[in-house]
């Protein structure tokens, strides 16, 4: 098996390095807590850009805590860097190294197969095939199922989740970043619980909880599956080998 490296940056941020490449994941938090600002406390800094390895990356929507816009600052440091955007993010900059997508669009960077799929909120989510490793990032695609909406409307919405993982269920995915959202309360597992029987990834990272890490050992320990390792978060630059 290909040795990939994962560090958790923050809420649903993430780099995976692979053999070739470096991919960064929807880069929210630019400060390090009172901590040296690196990788190992969850940022991105000058010295992680100087890798020789291809850099792609990736912002799933334009909500604030999936889109940062200092990531476009980087290719300062970088030149090479690509960056793949969501199409609702506002085209300020040059397209020559950036590109925005939609759902159901596929494009190929670097020897990187990029693949958008849908989500139950704005922008989509993606799957990236790099150095035979298939990642998947859910960026707001999660079942919202929300105490103070109406019936009808959380039953629409589970429809509408159930139909964006769907067209997911053919596809063979080794790590998978989806949302463990503590605001949904009780019902926080649902979207994660229904992608793991349905996709099947060999590895699921919880994202999108913002400073409530514990709620990742909580659904670790509930959800049992045969077929999936789920990861435990419990700090910012924690790193995570594939």
């Amino acid at each position: 098996m290909n040795r990939v490296k994962i560090n958790y940056l923050y809420h649903s941020g993430f780099t995976v390095e692979t053999k070739s490449s470096l991919l960064v994941f929807d880069y929210f938090k630019d400060s390090s807590d009172n901590k040296k600002r690196s990788l190992e406390n969850g940022v991105i800094t000058e010295d992680v850009l100087k890798t020789e390895k291809n850099i792609l990356v990736f912002s799933t929507h334009s909500h604030y805590d999936h889109f940062n816009p200092s990531i476009l600052s980087w290719s300062k440091v970088n030149p090479k860097i690509k960056y793949i955007l969501s199409s609702d993010i506002q085209k300020t900059v040059d397209l020559e190294y950036c590109v925005h997508i939609s759902e159901n669009e596929s494009i190929r960077i670097h020897n990187v197969d990029i693949k958008a799929y849908g989500s139950t909120d704005v922008g989509i989510s993606m799957l990236v095939n790099v150095d035979g490793i298939s990642i998947f990032h859910a960026g707001d695609l999660n079942w919202w199922h929300w105490k103070d909406e109406s019936d009808e409307d959380n039953l629409a919405m589970e429809k509408a989740f159930k139909e964006k993982v769907e067209k997911l269920s053919n596809e063979k995915i080794d790590i998978a970043f989806f949302p463990v959202d503590s605001r949904l309360e009780e019902y926080y597992d649902l979207g994660g619980e229904y992608f793991i029987k349905k996709v099947k990834p060999k590895l699921f990272v919880p994202m999108h909880f913002a400073d409530n890490p514990e709620i990742t050992k909580k659904f670790k320990e509930k959800i049992k599956s045969s077929s999936t390792d789920i990861v435990e978060i419990y700090s910012r630059g924690q790193e995570i080998l594939f």
